[in-house]
């Protein structure tokens, strides 16, 4: 009886245990389809970095012995839909099974669900066998509960999963050295030059080209410096443990114009697409830092645990747990338009420029960045969680929905009214200018709120939590700035709200 198992572009796991064995009825395939290039439009570099490391996956499992089908973008039996793909298979091989792993997008996984209920097949679907966590222990470990605090679900991971304990206690005596992670990088410390691979996608590219896929972003080499296979990926975590993990720490969330990447591990992509798994990850830093603890503070350890056991597995777990409502959450009620400089990088704000062209030049731009610049400036223009959700989705070759739109609507734009975050994340220019060096050369001064040449995030910021006050001066974590707000002289403030108005209505030209 042949069975037809699947492979979406996410599931590139050459350790998954459907691979230990070898069997002449199985038969393996993966689609490059329109349905994924279209759904969103992506930086190019996603496209061909996800194009890249299917193709290369398709070849190791063909080296490995297993039959594997696998249909280009402009293949000719390729009809780009996911559905009408498998049909054809199953007619041409004579298909009497169909097996799959579960998604981690919902409209894939609705999709496979939808598909299995109209097939006359036998059907079943397997773990992905790469999250530490199920899709719904999240939703199960906080059954009963108030709030959803990632700092809860962390520690429980800690102490379910024996990383950074002894004895049943937080190994150093804290849960958390977040504190310990915030300095502002001066350049006093030297970073190694970056690990990259050149790998040839020139065909890749070619096909993108031929197909007429519409991107955004830059790409002008033929070479990718992601890692595309699981070879790769080992080498990227091997380099960011000999070289980066010493610092990674204490500069986490800081930004400067000079460094792409920091301290930063670029295993995210890798990650994303399971060519490596958290447990490969974590298990190889924690016997670096075993061997070499006598070098590296624990503060440079936890800070990095913390966002793969904790924050990578909570944001899965709180879009499993609220999907498909979650999409569409938007309790600030925001509904103005991105600033056309999001695609182009074309403002005069320094930090926003920087973060921006990082982003269209390379597809990457680390958490602070997208949280405290392009994100902070997003909300405080109250732009449309919708059109921050698409933006996001598209420009980082990591960014996949599950943990995308939790950490954007959610995280970044406080549309759920607060079940991932405790707080909006929002700041003037002075957060800015205390992690990075942006203010430094900028058009604007970060000490001015009216002037012409005021940092505009300084009456943006006044100005949102002066309208949002209905929504959010009861939090408890905003009591401080909602009394500032108060004392504030009323012409000042009126002063302030024209300059943010002025703002928004013509943002293109700041």
């Amino acid at each position: 009886m042949k069975t037809l198992r699947l492979i979406l572009g996410d599931q590139l796991n050459l350790k998954h245990s459907w691979f230990k064995d070898t069997n002449d009825d199985v038969v393996y395939c993966l689609f490059e389809m329109r349905q994924e290039t279209d759904y969103v439009k992506h930086h190019i570099q996603k496209v061909i970095g996800f194009f890249a490391a299917m193709r290369q996956f398709a070849t190791d499992l063909n080296l490995n012995g297993h039959h594997v089908v696998y249909y280009k973008l402009n293949d000719k039996e390729n009809t780009q839909l996911l559905t009408d793909n498998l049909n054809n298979l199953i007619k041409e091989h004579d298909i009497k099974r169909f097996e799959y792993m579960f998604p981690d997008e919902y409209r894939l996984d609705h999709q496979l669900i939808n598909f299995c209920k109209t097939s006359t097949l036998e059907c079943e679907v397997f773990s992905a066998e790469h999250f530490y966590t199920n899709r719904n222990d999240l939703a199960l470990f906080f059954d009963g509960k108030k709030q959803y605090l990632m700092e809860t679900f962390y520690r429980e991971m800690r102490k379910k999963h024996d990383i950074l304990m002894i004895a049943g206690q937080p190994e150093g005596g804290k849960w958390n050295y977040d504190k310990s992670n915030r300095n502002k990088w001066k350049g006093d410390i030297s970073i190694p030059k970056y690990k990259g691979f050149r790998t040839d996608i020139s065909e890749v590219k070619k096909d993108i080209d031929t197909a007429k896929v519409e991107t955004i972003g830059r790409f002008d080499t033929k070479t990718f410096s992601y890692p595309i296979s699981r070879i790769q990926a080992i080498e990227q975590l091997k380099y960011f443990c000999e070289e980066l993990l010493i610092h990674f720490g204490d500069y986490q969330d800081a930004m400067h114009t000079d460094e792409v990447f920091l301290f930063h591990s670029r295993l995210s992509f890798a990650m994303n697409l399971k060519l490596i798994s958290p447990r490969d990850i974590v298990n190889t830093v924690m016997n670096y830092y075993r061997k070499y603890g006598e070098n590296i503070d624990i503060s440079q350890v936890e800070g990095f645990v913390r966002q793969v056991i904790g924050w990578r597995e909570y944001m899965r777990g709180m879009y499993w747990a609220f999907m498909p409502e979650y999409k569409s959450k938007n309790e600030l009620n925001n509904h103005n338009k991105l600033a056309n400089f999001f695609w182009t990088g074309a403002t005069k704000m320094n930090c926003l420029s920087h973060a921006i062209n990082n982003s269209l030049d390379n597809g990457y731009a680390h958490h602070i960045q997208r949280l405290m610049i392009t994100g902070n400036y997003a909300l405080l223009t109250q732009t449309h969680p919708d059109e921050v959700d698409h933006w996001y989705l598209g420009i980082y070759v990591d960014a996949i929905e599950w943990v995308q739109l939790t950490n954007t609507r959610g995280m970044s734009q406080f549309a759920d009214g607060g079940k991932i975050a405790t707080k909006p994340y929002v700041s003037s220019g002075s957060y800015i200018n205390k992690m990075s060096n942006y203010c430094k050369d900028c058009h604007y001064n970060k000490d001015k709120k009216i002037e012409d040449d005021a940092c505009p995030f300084n009456s943006l910021y006044w100005n949102f939590l002066d309208d949002k006050r209905e929504q959010l001066s009861k939090n408890y974590r905003m009591r401080m700035m909602y009394s500032l707000l108060d004392k504030m002289n009323a012409n000042d403030l009126q002063n302030i709200k024209k300059k943010a108005q002025h703002i928004i209505e013509h943002q293109d030209k700041y």
